[in-house]
């Protein structure tokens, strides 16, 4: 974890812009989010690839409280340069993707910020953290990290602060879906497992600390969510081998 430093990957050396989707959606510190020390190495590895770029972090949160007063309140700012910009995704304009899955869950197309279109490199740096649905285990790793990126004004349900229609029928095969949308066009990704964050029920921001101290990056989120659930020594993430078999088959 100290010796942490980012190599990102190709699309960012002399890119224009780049993307970045953190996890703050909460007005909590890691490993409720992701720690600012992971996310500093991440922003200074993409300066040093693409010292001109726009960087934009880019988050939609699930809270009562904006975007800048999370960023403010988890010290964001305090670790962006002059050419580092925040955008509230629910605040950009969005355009619809389509699932390109040989087997759409429940979307054949999902609205996400146009600006996804716009970059040149795409990269989601999460926390890890492990939740319960319906009495099932829910990994959120960089997959599940893209749920911020949705806009909620569409995707809300019984709470206008979250995104309750991206359950049903489950996260984990919605999972299926919003990889095949926009999943599969981020470049790398960033998965902070200084500590793993576990949660007694569905709450993803009520819970408790296990130290872990590693961080894991790599161009394929699939891989980087595998390897982190290896790493945090808990069962791979159900989402992840029906995701695989259907690239594999698409």
């Amino acid at each position: 974890m100290a010796d942490f430093i980012y190599s990102p990957p190709g699309s960012a050396q002399g890119a224009t812009r780049i993307l970045v989707k953190p996890n703050l959606g909460y007005p909590k510190g890691p490993p409720v989010t992701v720690g600012m020390s992971v996310l500093s190495q991440v922003l200074q590895g993409l300066r040093q690839a693409s010292p001109q770029a726009e960087i934009l972090v880019v988050e939609g949160v699930c809270s009562k409280l904006s975007l800048a007063d999370i960023a403010g309140k988890n010290g964001l700012y305090d670790i962006l340069d002059k050419g580092m910009v925040v955008l509230d995704a629910d605040t950009l304009p969005c355009v619809a993707y389509p699932n390109l899955s040989p087997q759409p869950v429940r979307y054949s197309e999902m609205w996400a910020p146009k600006l996804l279109q716009e970059v040149d490199c795409r990269i989601s740096v999460s926390a890890f953290k492990i939740t319960s649905l319906k009495k099932q285990p829910l990994v959120s790793a960089t997959l599940k990290n893209l749920y911020g990126l949705f806009p909620r004004a569409k995707y809300k349900a019984r709470s206008a602060h979250s995104r309750g229609q991206l359950h049903r029928p489950s996260v984990p095969q919605i999972l299926q879906d919003i990889y095949f949308s926009i999943g599969h066009l981020f470049d790398g990704g960033v998965a902070d497992c200084s500590q793993k964050f576990i949660s007694k029920d569905w709450r993803p921001d009520v819970g408790t600390g296990v130290e872990i101290g590693h961080v894991v990056w790599g161009h394929d989120l699939l891989a980087i969510d595998r390897r982190a659930c290896q790493l945090a020594q808990e069962p791979v993430a159900n989402y992840l081998d029906p995701i695989e078999q259907l690239r594999q088959a698409g």
